[in-house]
């Protein structure tokens, strides 16, 4: 009888997890007390902080920070936290930076729990280097994607943040891998009782609706404006599926197989 042998760590997952949070920590969201200690002190000090590292659309196209100028024209700042040049700004840098901050605990915390559910078994059928570089092509993807389709709207001077563009392409690989795979999931209309679902249902609806919330997916509705990124979700995801999809195909790999782990 072959030995099993038992799949490697997904030491790469749990390094993201952990730089997210410590990034979150040691800013203006999170417990560093440089940043203020009170509530309107430390949201000004957020907003400026997301201004500087975060992946601001207009700036990605143009590859330069936004002037003073068109700072006056962005959504009105909060009251006494006005909003300041950052001149030594690398947009193209920023676009990296913004995949590692996070608005809030619950956008934190709900990034990283989709990560550590569906990013193992990614990581364990792609390896760890490729898994990595896999998750950066989508989050990078994910935010130039979102950039374009926010040109001239309201959305293009204000500062995109969070994994989640990353996170949805670990997301559409994983359909792609293992899209019969069991995945837990709670049901409201039953009392949030934990039901077991195949993947390509659960990941499924997820898409849908990520798709029907993208503003700039629907016809009659106006340009992506400010507010969660459903376009980028939308982007990482396609992203994240056809490049696996692409890729076992030329490598030659199986069939997705039924559950992550399972032997070929």
């Amino acid at each position: 009888m072959p030995e099993v042998r038992e799949p490697p760590r997904p030491l790469v997952c749990y390094l993201l997890i952990a730089v997210n949070c410590l990034v979150f920590l040691a800013g203006p969201s999170g417990l560093n007390p440089a940043y203020g200690t009170g509530p309107a002190e430390r949201v000004c000090a957020a907003q400026r902080y997301q201004q500087r590292w975060g992946a601001v659309p207009a700036e990605l196209l143009s590859d330069r920070p936004l002037t003073a100028a068109q700072l006056d024209g962005a959504a009105p700042p909060l009251p006494d936290c006005p909003l300041r040049p950052t001149p030594g700004k690398r947009p193209w840098l920023s676009a990296g930076t913004a995949l590692f901050m996070h608005g809030g605990w619950l956008h934190l915390l709900g990034n990283l729990l989709f990560l550590f559910v569906f990013g193992p078994a990614v990581e364990q059928r792609l390896g760890r280097t490729r898994f990595l570089l896999f998750y950066l092509a989508a989050g990078l993807l994910a935010n130039y994607g979102y950039a374009f389709a926010a040109h001239g709207g309201p959305a293009a001077l204000q500062p995109l943040v969070g994994a989640s563009g990353a996170i949805a392409g670990v997301l559409g690989g994983y359909l792609r891998l293992y899209p019969r795979a069991r995945v837990t999931a709670l049901v409201p209309l039953l009392l949030f009782l934990p039901l077991r679902f195949p993947a390509w249902l659960v990941l499924g609806l997820w898409f849908a609706v990520q798709w029907w919330s993208a503003p700039a997916l629907r016809p009659g509705t106006a340009q992506s404006g400010p507010g969660i990124a459903y376009l980028a979700h939308v982007i990482g995801f396609a992203a994240g599926f056809l490049a696996l999809w692409v890729g076992t195909r030329r490598a030659g790999y199986p069939d997705p197989v039924p559950n992550p782990g399972a032997s070929q």
